[in-house]
């Protein structure tokens, strides 16, 4: 029973192709539709490359900037203890602000 439905299913596909003949392809239809889309087209990638041209710059905020300590400060090296020597040995730098 399964055999004979795939038969008629085959059939029944092979006798639809064989009605819907494709018709031939009419090119004369239209005259002025390439220029047309030429056309459109470039109207389009035009205002879409000439809005990105004509944006304003995206803006970025100002630059870091050192401004250095304020009135009165100043950097010094604070002495450090080193066993290895026995004695105090400049050490980091530190801003001193009285």
């Amino acid at each position: 029973m399964k055999n004979t439905l795939v038969a008629l299913a085959a059939a029944a596909s092979i006798g639809a192709a064989a009605l819907a003949v494709p018709s031939p392809a009419a090119a004369g239809g239209c005259i002025g539709c390439a220029v047309g889309a030429g056309v459109a087209g470039g109207l389009i990638a035009g205002a879409i490359i000439g809005s990105a041209v004509a944006a304003p710059p995206p803006y970025y905020g100002p630059a870091p900037a050192y401004y250095g300590p304020g009135p009165g400060c100043y950097y010094t090296r604070q002495p450090v203890w080193d066993p290895y020597w026995g004695g105090y040995r400049p050490g980091p730098r530190v801003m001193v602000c009285p």
